[in-house]
């Protein structure tokens, strides 16, 4: 059965973002407000679709962590769900992605439009230069950035790997950081289509300022985040221990 629902969660999860890309397309020439009117539509919407079809629903805890002002939000990546639930919560929201997503026919517009940072990491040393610049300049327009520490997505249980670009940031724009644990990826397996059903929790944390060096910031950061994320996964391991069989599928594919 939860093959069953995860083929069609998928089915219309794709169908609904083409829908919304293509019909959106003449907010591009109104304003960013309206482009982020779309993409939240297309967030709320594959939210309760995932809550309905597959029934996994999305828990957000520590909302009141978020200052109002600009800030950092630098989450634990599991999977592609948070980088799109995310959405639904933070507002003025701007991501820092990398370059290959931008060159995706359609989504790389989309991308574009709604005035995400882009990496180059061709660029190397100049690629964290360029992306402070334009950090600044967005966190001076009250933006808050979402940068995931890890630059890249982390199977269950791997060993952690927090790279320096959020400490350099941090250092340069002097704005709070609020960590963000979660489980994500136990019902959004790397490599899989199955979505099975379950409390997915994201959870935001007290902010973190500066420390007397960037790697004692990204040891504070790794300090919230790791254990309070595997404290997630252990709680919904307690609900539904069957979860781990999708981690090994997705392993296996």
């Amino acid at each position: 059965m939860i093959i069953v629902r995860s083929l069609v969660f998928q089915a219309a999860f794709y169908s609904v973002f083409i829908a919304l890309m293509i019909i959106g397309l003449p907010t591009m020439l109104v304003s960013r407000a309206a482009v982020i009117f779309v993409v939240r539509c297309w967030v709320n919407s594959s939210l309760w679709l995932l809550a309905t079809i597959c029934g996994a629903k999305v828990e957000f805890r520590g909302l009141e962590h978020v200052p109002r002002g600009a800030c950092i939000i630098a989450p634990k990546h599991q999977s592609f769900l948070e980088t799109f639930a995310l959405i639904a919560v933070i507002p003025e929201f701007t991501y820092i992605l990398k370059k290959e997503l931008i060159s995706i026919p359609g989504f790389g517009w989309w991308l574009k439009a709604s005035g995400q940072i882009v990496l180059d990491r061709s660029k190397r040393g100049g690629a964290l230069s360029d992306m402070q610049r334009a950090v600044l300049e967005k966190l001076a327009q009250g933006r808050k950035i979402v940068i995931f520490p890890e630059g890249t997505r982390k199977p269950i249980g791997a060993p952690p790997a927090y790279k320096i670009g959020v400490a350099i940031l941090c250092e340069a724009s002097k704005v709070p950081c609020v960590p963000v644990a979660l489980n994500a990826g136990l019902f959004w397996p790397r490599h899989s289509l199955l979505r099975p059903p379950g409390t997915i929790v994201i959870e935001f944390f007290p902010p973190l300022t500066c420390q007397d060096s960037k790697r004692e910031f990204l040891e504070a950061l790794e300090a919230v985040i790791q254990p309070a994320s595997d404290a997630l996964v252990a709680e919904a391991l307690a609900q539904n221990p069957g979860l781990l069989a999708f981690q090994k599928t997705a392993a296996e594919a």
